[in-house]
């Protein structure tokens, strides 16, 4: 067998052009001395700490501890700053190392958010695997200039025909969602998220301070309900750190912004902002700062004010997308006049309120309309709803006080009766079950029906009936009159014509079984 073990020489030679070339990238490294500012825990709360030192630290600054544990720099005195932790603070303690990180916080946007579940720092919560966000936004950004917007003129289809008909939605707008516990806040928002399945919307779901089995559960119906591929759920449920909680509807709106820059338009769900204020209010507290009404903060309007007013529809030369914002807010005992409730109402567009009379009647979805408005109006509404829903809502809100005023007498004259009897007809065909969005056409053909007179002699118990019916006849013999309505045309007279005539075939049909 050969040798060929390299000679002694070879080896030598070798060995002095490797020093040499390693020589010569030492001699071009030049050591930098860099000035760090260092902090120091002085006191570690529930979700806060307090630390001495750092004197060039900035507001609203994220600060690093051990373990990679981030930190928002909220208060800053003379003596020590105060800061929020995001995330457990078991590893942290009295004594324990801070460091500057001298950049905002900040969360990763993009396409690859889409169909994931993500905390308020836009670390993954599904088991999916990393994301690979190319791009980080600051959570924190100024809301659109006033010359930056356009008017609100598109509308957002919820699928819901009380809202659809009586309180629009237009693309760019802020609809408060407002009602007790346990009266179908979140499932409006849900139908809302469903509907959005084929009209190119990206929706957003951000849970503030919910039960992990609440999230959970959304989660399950939007994979259900193949709603998933076009949403993402930003979670801050009542078992993460009340820092995680404040930050999550600034951290999902920013990720909002990102496609609404890129001309998309984004719907964004906040549930909810009771929460969010409670949790700002317990981080206020325990930093120190001054309470003020009911031991709120006194910028309590301002942290929501902030946030919702990044919500709009741009111009084509800003991108021309749009951000709809449903934020949703608790009440106690009906109390609309409450704290919370109150300025969220006056930051946004309208509301939206859920009377538990109505839900304990099984009035559902169990909307007010007399309570609930929509302050963009028709203006965001297709024409068909303007032609035949027009009146409906002063006409639904009259009969609802004559239906009160008619319990207090037994004789009715004929016109009386005649209202009452349509408007309890009115009542039938504006209930709707969840998980069932129904499509424009369908909609405007049903409340055609109602409203001309042709469901009068129908029993009350078989209104859902015809309407189910009529759902039928116009898919059968109707389409290309539901793609023209939903394609955003005027209704002519004939095509009311039509629409009478599938209801009474409808009617008939009913009638006939």
């Amino acid at each position: 067998m050969a040798n060929i073990t390299p000679e002694r020489g070879e080896i030598k030679s070798f060995l002095e052009d490797t020093f040499k070339t390693m020589d010569a990238v030492l001699s071009d490294q030049h050591a930098e001395l860099k000035q760090r500012e260092v902090g120091i825990v002085k006191y570690v709360g529930y979700g806060i700490v307090r630390v001495g030192g750092l004197p060039h630290i900035k507001a609203e600054e994220l600060v690093l501890f051990p373990k990679n544990l981030q930190g928002l720099v909220f208060n800053i005195d003379p003596d020590e700053i105060g800061v929020i932790l995001l995330g457990p603070s078991e590893h942290v303690q009295t004594g324990t190392e801070v460091r500057r990180t001298e950049r905002v916080l900040d969360t990763p946007v993009g396409e690859d958010l889409i169909g994931r579940v993500v905390d308020a720092t836009g670390h993954p919560l599904d088991n999916l695997g990393e994301i690979r966000a190319v791009e980080r936004l600051p959570v924190e950004r100024e809301a659109p200039a006033v010359m930056a917007r356009d008017p609100v003129t598109v509308p957002l289809q919820t699928g819901i025909k009380v809202i659809d008909a009586l309180i629009p939605i237009g693309r760019g707008q802020r609809e408060l969602i407002v009602g007790d516990r346990l009266t179908g806040k979140t499932a409006i928002a849900l139908d809302t998220i469903i509907n959005q399945a084929d009209k190119d919307v990206i929706c957003i779901y951000c849970a503030i301070g919910k039960k992990t089995s609440d999230v959970a559960k959304f989660i399950a119906d939007l994979k259900e309900h193949k709603a998933m591929p076009y949403t993402i759920v930003v979670a801050a449920t009542a078992e993460d750190p009340p820092g995680l909680q404040f930050i999550a509807p600034y951290a999902a709106t920013t990720m909002g912004e990102y496609f609404m820059s890129k001309g998309r338009d984004v719907l964004i769900v906040y549930d909810d902002l009771t929460y969010h204020a409670r949790s700002y209010r317990e981080l206020s507290l325990l930093l120190r700062r001054p309470p003020g009404r009911e031991a709120f903060p006194g910028d309590i309007f301002y942290i929501h004010s902030r946030l919702l007013e990044r919500s709009t529809h741009l111009r084509k030369e800003h991108g021309g997308g749009s951000l709809t914002a449903l934020p949703i807010v608790e009440t106690e005992a009906q109390d609309i006049s409450s704290y919370i409730p109150t300025n969220l109402i006056s930051i946004t567009d309208g509301q939206i309120y859920l009377s538990p009379r109505l839900f304990q009647k099984g009035i559902l979805p169990a909307v007010d309309v007399g309570k609930s408005v929509s302050r963009v109006g028709g203006k965001a509404q297709l024409p068909a709803y303007r032609a035949v829903a027009g009146d409906l809502r002063i006409a639904y809100s009259q009969f609802e006080e004559l239906e009160t005023f008619s319990r207090f007498g037994t004789r009715l004259d004929e016109a009386t009766r005649r209202v009452l009897e349509r408007g309890w007809r009115v009542r039938e065909i504006l209930k709707q079950l969840q998980y069932k969005p129904i499509r424009v056409a369908d909609q405007i053909a049903a409340l055609m029906a109602v409203t001309t007179g042709v469901m009068d002699d129908i029993p009350i118990e078989k209104v859902a009936e015809v309407e189910s019916a009529l759902r039928k006849t116009l898919a059968e013999h109707h389409l290309d009159l539901s793609n023209r309505i939903e394609s955003g045309d005027k209704l002519s007279v004939s095509d009311r014509d039509n629409l009478c005539a599938g209801a009474k075939e409808a009617v008939r049909n009913i009638q006939g079984g």
